[in-house]
């Protein structure tokens, strides 16, 4: 994919949490993710396991500096887990609003994935 995204984040301990939801749009959101930590953007995590409160994740999402949610769509689940389980979501990235249409097709179009990847670099750069 892109050449490495340096995330405007600021902080070396950053968690991103993508929504993986039952759509193109989530499956990209954690395609996303993959890949950000393949560029050393972050530490991916997993967010259904904030929504079971589990222990462990729990901790490391306390520990993170900064938390990145990757929302496939405007229902925003992964940032509403995040806030309901008491954590500030520092950058919150929508992918339908990147210019990607939500569908049911979970056969990804390489295009988009890379359009989206493209814009979250983007985004993570600017302040």
């Amino acid at each position: 994919m892109a050449e490495n995204t340096k995330c405007a984040c600021g902080a070396a301990n950053v968690a991103i949490f993508p929504c993986a939801g039952a759509s193109n749009t989530g499956q990209i959101s954690n395609k996303i993710a993959i890949e950000l930590v393949r560029q050393e953007v972050g530490n991916m995590m997993c967010t259904v396991g904030i929504g079971a409160r589990a222990p462990g994740l729990m901790k490391s999402a306390e520990s993170s500096e900064k938390i990145i949610a990757i929302d496939g769509c405007p229902v925003n689940c992964a940032r509403k887990t995040l806030e309901l389980a008491g954590f500030n979501v520092d950058r919150h990235i929508i992918i339908s609003e990147l210019g990607i249409k939500k569908t049911k097709d979970m056969d990804l179009k390489e295009e988009e994935v890379a359009l989206a990847l493209e814009k979250v670099g983007e985004i993570l750069q600017s302040k």
